[in-house]
C-alpha cells in the first residue's frame, strides 16, 4: 500500500484540543454579526423613523427613500474613499471566501456594511461580515496560537460566520462538503470535526442572542407526486434562467459603472438609482430582504401576480446596481427574497400551483444561479419553508437549475484585470512569496493532515 493510501488517524486528544478555539472563534464569529447587526439596525432606527420625522415624513415617503439612498452611497463613498485598505476589495468581484484582509483593513470595512445595511441597499452582510471575521480571527489566532495555520483559522472563522449567519451547523456542513477539505488520507469527520464545532458554536450563540430566522410560515405541504416533480423542476429552470440573464448583464454593469473613477461620486449615483428603484418598488424591496420576504404572505390577496413579479424585478435590479457601485454587501439574501417574490407571482398567477412548492422552485432556482452551490440552495429552501416532503421534489428542481448554469457565469462581475494577490488582501503580508526561499514567512509550511481544512474553491 503506498503512502499517498494509507489512513492516518487523528488522536481524540487532539480533536479534543481544537475543540476549544473552534468553540472561541464560532463565538467570537456570531458575536461580531450580532454587534455590527445591532449597530446597523440602532442607526436605521434614527435615520429612518427619527430622523425623518423631524421633516415631518414618515419612512416610506418616496421623498425619504431616495434622500436617504443618496446619503447612504455618499458615506459609503467616502468610507471606500478614505479609509484605509478602502473597505476592502470589491465584493462584486468578489465571493464568500478570500484571502483575509489585513486587520488595518476591518474597521473601514464594518463602517461600511453597517452604513450599508442601516441605509436600505438591497445587499446582505454575508460577504463584509465573513471578511471582518476572517481577518480577526487569522491577526488574533496566529499571535495566541501560532502553531495554527492560517487556513485553518479561516476554515473556523468560515464555518463559526456561516452557522451564525444561517442559525445552523447543517448549513457550514453542506458548504465544506463542496470544498476541498484537505488531505483526503484524514477520515472526513475528522477533518470536519473542529470548523462544524465552530460553526455551532456560532449558530447556538446566534439563537441564544438572536430572534433572526427564515421560515415564513407557509402553508404546510405533504404530497410528493410526479406531477410536482416536473413542476418544480420547471419552476427552478425559469427562476435560474432569470439569475442566469443577471449573470450575463451583471460584468458590462459593473464596468460602465467604473468608468466612474471617483468612488465618492459613483457610490453617491448608485445611491440615487437605488432610491429611485425603491419608490418604484416600493419600501418592501428595500434593506437585504430577510425581514422584508416575511411580509409577502401578508400581502396574498392585495397584491397581484404582476406587483410580486414587479417585486422581485426591482430587487433583483437593485441588487445588481448596489453591487456594481462598490456598496460592500452580499448578494445571498436578496437573490433569497427575489427567488421567494418569484414564488408567490406563481402561485397568484395559477393558484392551483401549491404556494410552498413555488417557493421552494423558484428560490432554489434563482439561488443556484447565484451561487452555485446545490447545497446552499437546498438548505436555504428547506429553512424557509420546513417541510421533509419537499426534500425530493427539491432536490431534482436543484439538479435541473444546476444543468442549466453550469459553465455559464455566475453572478459576480469580472474585473478588467485580475487583482495582484497584495490587492486582494489589502495589503495583509499575502504577497507572492519567493519560492527559492524556503524561510520566507509567506510560504505556507506543509501540512498536518490531522489539521481542520482550510477554505476550497471560492463560492459566491
Amino acid at each position: 500500500m503506498t503512502q499517498e493510501s494509507t489512513e492516518f488517524r487523528v488522536p481524540v486528544r487532539r480533536l479534543l484540543t481544537l475543540a476549544v478555539p473552534a468553540a472561541v472563534v464560532g463565538a467570537l464569529t456570531a458575536l461580531l454579526l450580532i454587534g455590527l447587526s445591532t449597530v446597523a439596525e440602532l442607526l436605521e432606527d434614527v435615520l429612518w423613523d427619527d430622523l425623518s420625522g423631524v421633516f415631518g415624513l414618515t419612512r416610506d415617503s418616496p421623498v425619504w427613500i431616495v434622500v436617504m439612498l443618496t446619503f447612504a452611497g455618499f458615506v459609503v463613498g467616502l468610507v471606500v474613499r478614505y479609509a484605509p485598505g478602502h473597505a476592502g476589495p470589491d465584493p462584486a468581484t468578489a465571493g464568500l471566501l478570500e484571502p483575509p484582509l489585513a486587520p488595518r483593513v476591518v474597521p473601514g470595512l464594518a463602517l461600511a456594511m453597517v452604513f450599508m445595511l442601516a441605509g436600505g441597499v438591497s445587499l446582505g452582510p454575508e460577504n463584509p461580515i465573513m471578511a471582518i471575521n476572517a481577518a480577526l480571527v487569522v491577526w488574533l489566532g496566529s499571535r495566541l496560537l501560532p502553531q495554527v495555520g492560517v487556513p485553518q483559522w479561516v476554515a473556523l472563522s468560515t464555518a463559526g460566520t456561516i452557522g451564525a449567519l444561517f442559525g445552523t451547523p447543517l448549513a457550514a456542513a453542506l458548504m465544506f462538503s463542496e470544498l476541498d477539505l484537505g488531505d483526503r488520507r484524514v477520515p472526513l469527520w475528522d477533518r470536519l470535526f473542529a470548523p462544524l464545532v465552530s460553526a455551532g458554536v456560532g449558530a447556538l450563540t446566534m439563537m441564544s442572542l438572536s430572534d433572526a430566522e427564515f421560515a415564513l410560515g407557509l402553508p404546510a405541504y405533504t404530497s410528493t407526486g410526479l406531477r410536482d416533480v416536473g413542476l418544480i423542476m420547471l419552476l427552478a429552470l425559469g427562476a435560474a434562467a432569470i439569475g442566469l440573464v443577471a449573470s450575463y448583464l451583471f460584468t458590462p454593469l459593473h464596468r460602465l459603472a467604473h468608468r466612474v473613477r471617483q468612488p465618492v461620486l459613483l457610490l453617491t449615483l448608485g445611491g440615487l438609482l437605488l432610491g429611485l428603484l425603491g419608490v418604484l418598488g416600493g419600501p418592501i424591496t428595500l434593506f437585504k430582504g430577510l425581514s422584508q420576504m416575511k411580509e409577502l404572505p401578508g400581502l396574498v390577496g392585495t397584491t397581484t401576480a404582476l406587483g410580486f413579479l414587479g417585486f422581485a424585478l426591482v430587487k433583483l435590479a437593485a441588487l445588481l446596481i448596489a453591487s456594481s457601485v462598490g456598496f460592500r454587501g452580499g448578494r445571498i439574501f436578496p437573490a433569497t427574497f427575489v427567488g421567494v417574490s418569484l414564488g408567490f407571482a406563481v402561485s397568484t398567477a395559477w393558484p392551483s400551483v401549491p404556494l410552498t412548492l413555488a417557493v421552494a422552485g423558484t428560490t432554489v432556482g434563482i439561488i443556484v444561479a447565484a451561487t452555485r452551490s446545490g447545497w446552499l440552495s437546498i438548505f436555504l429552501v428547506i429553512a424557509i419553508a420546513p417541510s421533509t416532503a419537499l426534500l425530493v421534489p427539491l432536490l431534482f428542481a436543484t439538479l435541473a437549475a444546476y444543468l442549466l448554469v453550469t459553465n455559464r457565469p455566475e453572478l459576480r462581475a469580472l474585473p478588467d484585470r485580475p487583482p495582484t494577490l497584495a490587492e486582494a488582501a489589502g495589503g495583509a503580508g499575502l504577497a507572492p512569496a519567493n519560492p527559492a526561499n524556503p524561510a520566507d514567512p509567506a510560504v505556507s509550511p506543509p501540512r498536518d493532515p490531522s489539521d481542520p481544512p482550510g477554505p476550497g474553491p471560492r463560492t459566491a
